[in-house]
């Protein structure tokens, strides 16, 4: 035999409990199944280790094939392992969480406002989790090609670039990101008008510390994006919460806060319900802010994702006033850790973010935007788009198929066109907290729609989040989440 991982499995000791274990197959099957998953979770099979055929545990072991056969395919559907034709049996590289923390370990004392860190912390976004995978996927990332871009940067980055960054963003990557964004999103805009920054969290929380005054009105969607919510707060502004229809943010309700400083918007994929604002509303609202006087920020963080249509110009190639303040982030088409944003300012408020941004952080990191603009400017990044909107479509569509087969009749979608989540409509008369509390106990992390809302009161609904799950995973968490729905 071939020495590698292969042997190691076989290598394992013929579980005691066998010698005094009955006929009975299910009882040999626990103790198999037990054995093995120990095995994987105490590390003695390397993530990526291949198993050992079913014929030849089965002969080691001294059982029936059959019965290694029902085991195998167990640990499979709890993605402790991945069967794969033609290559066997192999443990996954991701290994259920509760099983790596270590036994024993104390629990730390923690303040009351630590709990309620944890508490978000909860369903914030995680690759593999489902259903709040909602973020680039990482393993779509070609870190290959990235590596040529990042050394090719750093080779030949001159000594006043790498050592005095523009605060606004290198020039090179500010061309490419204007040339993207007049192509693909309709907007009318050079170099100039682009701040490169670390994110769309960035954007607003320096937009809030130097636009807002204490007790500046703000008004956010509701249901909305709580991290905004929270850093307009933390500025001091009071913040208005708008409902959201079918259509985004209700803009005749703006008519009774005309004194707001702010405006807060996701009009291509509302977050979290996933409706477009439609061009009469994204009219109705520009009008709006030119007669308050008020300033709109947009937060386009998922449109390139949009799987039926080309998706709508942004609101900010409208806005011939120049009230809107546009957020985009490559954090959300890349990967979470790359830590690159941009943002397109009006020309008012350009001075003021800018002197607040080189006073906190001057720059984000120069050989990223080197490299990113290079990737940018050969192709590299739409590529990778075509090839991700690709992967994203097929694991909605495959937990969509799930849902139709095992579920059918006990929910509605929306905003399933577009994005990295879709929201799924319970049940009339579902307890929204407990139906997330049985999903919690089954292995599945659902966000209630509730919990994203300040006064509004919607049906009961579950946020789905899909990119950034593997298709065992997604197909393997649709089914107890249609077995959930059905039970």
């Amino acid at each position: 035999m071939a020495r590698g991982k292969a042997e190691l499995a076989l290598d394992l000791p013929r579980p005691a409990a066998l010698q005094a274990c009955s006929e009975e197959e299910g009882s040999k099957q626990d103790i198999v199944y037990t054995a093995l998953r120990d095995a994987i979770l105490g590390r003695l099979i390397a993530a990526g280790g291949r198993l050992p055929s079913s014929r030849a545990l089965a002969e080691r072991w001294g059982l029936s094939r059959g019965t290694v056969e029902i085991v195998y395919d167990r640990l499979g559907a709890e993605a402790y392992v991945m069967r794969m034709p033609g290559s066997g049996t192999r443990v996954s590289a991701v290994v259920p969480d509760r099983y790596l923390i270590p036994a024993g370990l104390a629990p730390v004392p923690r303040c009351a406002e630590q709990d309620e860190i944890y508490k978000t912390e909860e369903v914030s976004v995680r690759a593999g989790r489902a259903f709040v995978a909602r973020l680039a996927d990482p393993a779509l990332f070609p870190i290959s090609s990235w590596s040529r871009h990042l050394a090719s940067a750093l080779n030949g980055a001159h000594a006043d670039v790498l050592s005095a960054a523009d605060p606004q963003g290198l020039l090179t990557l500010r061309t490419q990101i204007a040339a993207y964004l007049r192509s693909y999103r309709g907007i009318d805009c050079d170099a100039d008008d682009i701040v490169v920054l670390t994110g769309i969290r960035h954007a607003l929380d320096l937009l809030a510390r130097s636009v807002l005054r204490a007790g500046d009105k703000v008004c956010v969607e509701d249901p909305g994006y709580a991290a905004a919510t929270q850093i307009f707060t933390e500025a001091g502004a009071q913040v208005v919460p708008v409902p959201v229809d079918s259509e985004g943010l209700q803009c005749d309700q703006l008519d009774r806060h005309t004194d707001a400083r702010l405006v807060y918007v996701t009009p291509a994929h509302q977050s979290p319900t996933g409706v477009t604002m439609p061009v009469t509303r994204r009219l109705a609202l520009l009008d709006w802010a030119g007669a308050s006087g008020a300033w709109i920020i947009e937060d386009d963080y998922d449109s390139e994702f949009n799987y039926l249509t080309a998706p709508l110009a942004a609101l900010k190639s409208l806005d011939h006033g120049d009230r809107v303040v546009y957020c985009g982030s490559f954090n959300k088409t890349l990967f979470a850790g790359l830590r690159v944003g941009y943002a397109i300012v009006p020309r008012q408020l350009k001075p003021r973010l800018l002197k607040l941004w080189q006073t906190t952080g001057r720059s984000v990191g120069v050989t990223e935007q080197l490299a990113l603009a290079a990737w940018l400017k050969d192709g590299g990044f739409i590529r990778h788009l075509r090839t991700s909107r690709r992967a994203y479509q097929e694991r909605r569509d495959a937990i969509l198929a799930t849902l139709a087969s095992h579920a059918p009749g006990r929910y509605t979608i929306s905003g399933q066109h577009a994005g990295f989540h879709f929201v799924l409509w319970l049940p009339k008369g579902t307890d929204e907290a407990g139906f997330c509390a049985r999903a919690a106990a089954a292995g599945l992390s659902l966000q209630g729609l509730r919990s994203l809302c300040r006064d509004t009161v919607p049906a009961p609904a579950v946020i789905i989040g899909y990119a950034a799950l593997t298709m065992a995973q997604a197909r393997y968490g649709a089914r107890l989440l249609a077995d959930l729905l059905t039970g």
